[in-house]
């Protein structure tokens, strides 16, 4: 095999809640992480030597800071593989959108990698790997519906989520983690999701029980500093949505729907509106 193609999902946060700030500066997280349909692909290419990364997308760099590069430059030297990788990336998930788009792409990279050069070599060590890269990465690689604890990289799969219909608005801003994480005040949150409650409701197949859990602590920060967050999760609600949240530290806005009929409906009637820049539709993974 010379040639392999890998579809890296995004994710949303069905719920969110940061417990405290640790010593060292990191945040002790509990979320529950979901993939959907919504994604990019890589296309993964043997070379004689080196690593050249391309990419539809002209925002995104190519250099040796972009993540599909770490991550390839990772499993290079880590596996002592010879000879070199092209890799092509066509983007589709919005960038600095609290959706784990550069974190899903380098665990794309190295699922890809590893088969494209015969390693086989298993998830857990590729996810234990992907954490040098980013706290996301492991989860990115394990996929699907997750419980996430530690600073996200203690992962425990879960059964996967009952059916429904996501509609995801991204407004033209975009949000730096690095700056929400620095003004969470961790130890005067006044509300935090039921997380075990939802782990539960998801375990038992309850609909309904997921999304009377859906919290985000990190809207905290990020919607006072932009309040037309805030406006786009309202207006998704008024066009059907049974509930709607922002995802990680956004500033993308996703609604949960019921029917593809009402998500179909609520999607074209956003666009129309243009609160939000991008607006897709999809289901969860």
């Amino acid at each position: 095999m010379n040639e392999y193609k890998i579809k890296a999902h995004a994710k949303i946060n069905l719920g969110l809640d940061v417990i405290r700030r640790r010593p060292d500066g990191y945040h002790e997280v509990k979320m529950i992480m979901q993939s959907i349909g919504l994604c990019d692909e890589l296309t993964l290419e043997k070379a004689p030597a080196g690593i050249t990364l391309t990419t539809d997308h002209p925002e995104l760099s190519c250099g040796e800071d972009n993540l599909i590069y770490k991550a390839a430059k990772l499993m290079l030297d880590t596996y002592h593989i010879s000879g070199g990788i092209r890799i092509h990336l066509q983007k589709k998930i919005p960038i600095a959108a609290g959706m784990a788009g550069g974190s899903t792409d380098a665990a794309a990279a190295m699922k890809g990698i590893s088969r494209l050069f015969d390693l086989e070599v298993p998830l857990e060590q590729l996810m234990k790997l992907g954490m040098t890269i980013g706290a996301d990465v492991p989860y990115c690689i394990l996929g699907g519906t997750a419980l996430a604890e530690g600073i996200g990289e203690k992962l425990t799969p879960l059964t996967p989520a009952p059916d429904f219909y996501i509609l995801v608005a991204k407004p033209g801003i975009s949000v730096s983690t690095k700056y929400v994480y620095e003004h969470l005040d961790a130890a005067g949150i006044a509300r935090h999701p039921d997380i075990d409650g939802m782990v539960l409701s998801i375990e038992s197949g309850s609909l309904q029980g997921i999304l009377d859990r859906m919290g985000n602590v990190l809207e905290t920060v990020t919607i006072p500093a932009h309040p037309e967050i805030d406006s786009l999760k309202r207006r998704i609600r008024e066009l059907g949505a049974v509930n709607s949240l922002m995802s990680g530290s956004g500033p993308t806005v996703f609604g949960v729907f019921l029917s593809e009929q009402a998500a179909e409906f609520a999607c074209e009637q956003l666009r129309s509106e243009k609160l939000a820049k991008q607006v897709f539709l999809t289901t969860p993974t």
